[in-house]
């Protein structure tokens, strides 16, 4: 199971950071990453994180502002997101990370948690 939260309403250039807690699977031995999607958009890749977070990756859209991490101890994954933009607004979704060939297509069937940037 996985659950994200953290998520809410920020004005532009604000910062949040979502929080996925796992459980019912070995969270160390997996990569993770983090999913998005917006209103009428598809889910978009965002980030992903290898097992001990030494391998990091971003799409082109949250680069540099973004920062994936994660705590093994916890099971638990995060993101933090800093100077965000009105185009950040989207339901979040953590996931296993399967690599770039195998990203998913459609959001997980839970509520994901959103986040709403706007002035």
């Amino acid at each position: 199971q996985l659950e994200e939260s953290g998520g809410g309403w920020v004005q532009p250039g604000g910062s949040l950071k979502l929080s996925c807690v796992t459980s019912g699977f070995p969270f160390a031995t997996w990569h993770m990453a983090w999913y998005r999607q917006a209103p009428g958009k598809e889910l978009e890749f965002i980030s992903s994180i290898s097992l001990h977070g030494d391998t990091k990756e971003y799409s082109d859209s949250v680069q540099g502002r973004f920062s994936i991490s994660r705590d093994n101890t916890r099971a638990t994954l995060y993101l933090q997101m800093n100077n965000l933009k009105p185009e950040d607004t989207a339901v979040y979704y953590c996931a296993k990370y399967f690599g770039p060939v195998q990203l998913l297509r459609e959001p997980p069937k839970r509520p994901g948690t959103q986040v709403t940037v706007s002035s």
